[in-house]
């Protein structure tokens, strides 16, 4: 796993360094040092050029340029003031010092000058506007990256790419494009969301300091970023020796005749997902098109409401019945919300079975709890795992932001702990589904690895609440609630694994929900396979 920590936490991360004995000065020696060393590593490159900035990102980008000339290559640094007038103190020093040893520099050059230094670069290191940036570039730098990003050089990026906010990860004009990113310390929420995954590329941690791993921890970062060997805690070890009951039972509740095929895509997904038993409880009218959809998966027809046609209040009964024969329940695509429904989730919440609320379950749940599902820890405390599965504007309903919904990660994990830290126990995560999705425990917060855009469709979310309750299916009762957040990330992974899989088959603007949750499968797969090849063990 990998720390991630908010902006201000790296500053406050700074000041324990220099209490440990690494002064800022240092700080910023190794940080230059570190994007020289990850310019050397480009092979074949020979002529650098570095843009630098007015503070402490440029003096980065004075240190690596000294550092590279000392080492051969031909460098150039691109600056907006002579390094005499740099105002910040530590950037002051450094950029005099590479002035007094000769490192060539060209102050402020015209549009057309810049355009011919730049083509003539094999690497450009991006030092201009660091982690403290928020707003919009103002001139140069928004020239600067403009030229740059048409030049066709290789960019590295020093801690964050300039005109991209590393607490949001969005940009308000001009952003460069990075093909790598080598960040300070510790990942930042920017880096990994929203606009921060098209402009990073690759994106290296220096950790700068042998004391940085444990400061990062004391911080108690914001998150983790997931990798693939931390999935090895929770697989389920292969076996022959297994039938469709060892491999557990889920149960799919949803469906309504205006929303009819939600419910079968997750239906889908969870068996594609390795459950070994599917069955799926639909409002009667709707049982016979789902069930001509679903060779394999028994359809239950439930009472329902003529006027609505979604499940009946009298359905809870039924429901409650079929959910107490399962090792896992989904319960939410398609059912829209009424009294009824909302009935019907109240009841599913009383049962001791694990359970993954989707959808218009999570929008029922708002109108049970007037929008402050935060105030109302008793109703979703319990025994067994709870997942809900919130997108931002979902998951805005649910803590009486609807108006004004979770915009950011940063934004969506502070909302997500408010529920669960007011309940406060281990069985309840919620998964704010996003460019970048959290799932987030009372103790801990996972970011796995997000999947492509060509999951950006209808349905999509229907197929990751089937993965989770295959993955909570097929996990009942082998791993305690300290597991669920990781759990949480791996059906994540899974589903965007999936969508990449789809994505090769029908491209990238082509795929619809149904190819992900085929390729569902095929992910399970390709996800274990991973874990275990990265993690050096035999699958």
């Amino acid at each position: 796993m990998q720390p991630v920590l908010n902006v201000e936490d790296v500053r406050h991360l700074e000041q324990a360094l220099t209490r440990e004995g690494v002064s800022l000065a240092e700080l910023m020696r190794r940080a230059g040092a570190a994007a020289a060393q990850e310019v050397s590593r480009v092979e074949d490159a020979k002529a650098v050029v570095v843009l630098v900035g007015f503070g402490n990102n440029g003096g980065d980008g004075w240190v690596a340029a000294e550092r590279l000339m000392s080492l051969g290559y031909q460098v150039q640094v691109i600056t907006p003031v002579e390094p005499a007038e740099v105002q910040s103190d530590l950037a002051h020093v450094v950029a005099v010092a590479a002035e007094r040893a000769s490192v060539p520099f060209v102050v402020a050059p015209p549009r057309s000058e810049l355009e011919k230094i730049l083509s003539a670069a094999d690497v450009v290191l991006d030092a201009m506007l660091g982690t403290g940036f928020h707003g919009e570039p103002r001139a140069p730098f928004d020239i600067w990256i403009e030229c740059l990003n048409a030049s066709g050089a290789r960019v590295i990026a020093v801690d964050v790419p300039s005109g991209l906010s590393a607490q949001t990860g969005r940009a308000n004009g001009a952003v460069v494009v990075a093909d790598e990113t080598v960040t300070m310390l510790s990942l930042k929420p920017g880096l990994l969301t929203d606009q921060g995954r098209d402009v990073t590329g690759t994106i290296t941690v220096a950790p700068l300091a042998e004391q940085t791993e444990r400061l990062v921890i004391e911080a108690d970062p914001v998150a983790w970023r997931a990798e693939s060997e931390d999935y090895l805690d929770v697989l389920i070890p292969p076996s022959s020796a297994v039938d469709k009951f060892t491999r557990g039972s889920v149960l799919v509740i949803g469906g309504s005749t205006r929303f009819a095929g939600a419910p079968i895509l997750a239906a889908r997904a969870a068996a594609r997902a390795g459950a070994g038993y599917v069955t799926l409880a639909v409002p009667e009218p709707v049982a016979s098109i789902a069930q001509s959809q679903l060779a394999e998966i028994p359809v239950v027809g439930m009472p329902y409401d003529p006027q609505r046609g979604s499940f009946a209040a009298d359905a809870r009964v039924q429901l409650e019945e079929l959910v107490s024969k399962n090792s896992a329940v989904v319960a939410g695509p398609g059912i829209t919300v009424n009294a009824s429904t909302m009935a019907v989730v109240a009841g599913l919440l009383q049962c001791d079975v694990p359970l993954v609320l989707d959808a218009d379950a999570l929008n029922c749940l708002a109108k049970l709890t007037t929008g402050r599902l935060d105030s109302f820890p008793e109703l979703i405390r319990r025994n067994s795992p709870l997942v809900l599965t919130p997108h931002h504007r979902e998951l805005g309903r649910l803590v009486g932001l609807a108006d004004d919904p979770p915009q950011t990660l940063s934004a969506a994990l502070e909302a997500s702990r408010r529920i669960v830290w007011a309940e406060g126990g281990r069985e309840v995560c919620v998964v704010a589904k996003g460019s970048a999705t959290a799932c987030v425990g009372v103790d801990i917060a996972m970011l796995p690895k997000p999947g492509p855009a060509a999951l950006a469709t209808a349905g999509s979310g229907d197929v990751l609440a089937g993965i989770m309750g295959g993955v909570l299916a097929k996990s009942a009762g082998k791993f305690d609630g300290d597991s669920l957040p990781l759990l949480c990330a791996m059906a994540c992974e899974i589903h965007g694994c999936a969508g990449a899989i789809a994505a090769e088959r029908y491209g990238s603007q082509g795929v619809m929900a149904g190819d992900v949750a085929d390729a569902v499968g095929l992910a399970c797969d390709a996800v274990a396979e991973q874990a275990t090849y990265v993690g050096g063990f035999d699958a």
